[in-house]
């Protein structure tokens, strides 16, 4: 079987709580290439994946690099960009490559996309559609800063901390490496048969019009592995799994007649054995 990369977060959540401003700190914590693509309807396909231009000094046809070449892509407000253009980021987040006239080229690695949405604007959006949203391993949500969060964003924005000011903690050859020890983490045997019944039975599940892809089923036993390895162990367990569940499963399901998607998984969850 193709092993799936699956590389790409959604940050969804309300206008103001920093979605922008963790990914822009997450890319400039790693030492790479970061690129931010502000999405809007006017944007183009060509856009993001770059085109071929005419160099009449050369007589021939140049690939001119879109910002999708790069390690750390920032895909802001990606609903407000066209269904056409949305679909040019189907390629390379699952394969890493873009292919541009018949020629696929691969896309520096690490490669990882980082998109925010907000969830309660409707003008001039359009729905991202199910294939690009099961492309994401994880939907998160920042929610609203505790009282002393906040303080402290206060003093820091009075201090004069800024995110130019972060330094890169961390080499891309590293990530490499720690994707490489997330690989290994033992998951037993009855622990992905616990995750298959989970997947198993968002397609079963008459409150679900659409249930979970084998795409998500391997994201969910990757996310454990991963999840398990920053715990610092080397075997994952069922409650990483648990934990990991409405972040990676909800946003690849449509619920039927208006049902919470993280409720009906809630309820699938007790349902389903714990080995």
């Amino acid at each position: 079987m193709v092993k799936l990369r699956q590389y790409a977060y959604l940050l969804e959540d309300v206008p103001g709580v920093g979605k922008t401003l963790l990914a822009k700190s997450l890319a400039r914590s790693l030492d790479g290439k970061f690129q931010r693509l502000q999405c809007t309807p006017d944007l183009l396909p060509t856009d993001i994946t770059g085109t071929n231009i005419w160099n009449p000094k050369s007589g021939e046809f140049t690939f001119l690099p879109g910002p999708v070449f790069t390690n750390i892509l920032l895909a802001d407000e990606i609903n407000r960009a066209t269904p056409r253009t949305q679909s040019a980021l189907l390629e390379v987040m699952e394969e890493h490559q873009v292919t541009v006239d018949g020629v696929s080229r691969a896309v520096p690695q690490p490669f990882f996309v980082i998109a925010t949405q907000n969830p309660i604007e409707y003008q001039g959006t359009f729905p991202l559609p199910e294939a690009q949203m099961d492309r994401f391993m994880l939907s998160l949500s920042l929610g609203y800063p505790s009282e002393p969060e906040e303080l402290q964003m206060l003093q820091n924005l009075q201090n004069g901390v800024k995110v130019g000011d972060l330094q890169p903690c961390i080499t891309l050859a590293e990530v490499q490496e720690l994707r490489h020890l997330c690989s290994q983490v033992k998951v037993a045997t009855s622990l992905q048969q616990y995750i298959l019944e989970l997947v198993r039975a968002t397609r079963q599940d008459e409150e679900i019009a659409l249930g979970v892809s084998p795409r998500g089923t391997l994201a969910l036993q990757r996310a454990a592995q991963a999840l398990a390895f920053l715990l610092g162990r080397d075997y994952a367990i069922p409650d990483d799994v648990k934990f990991l569940v409405p972040h990676v499963l909800c946003h690849r399901l449509i619920p039927r007649g208006g049902r919470n998607a993280r409720t009906v998984v809630e309820r699938l969850l007790r349902s389903v054995s714990i080995p």
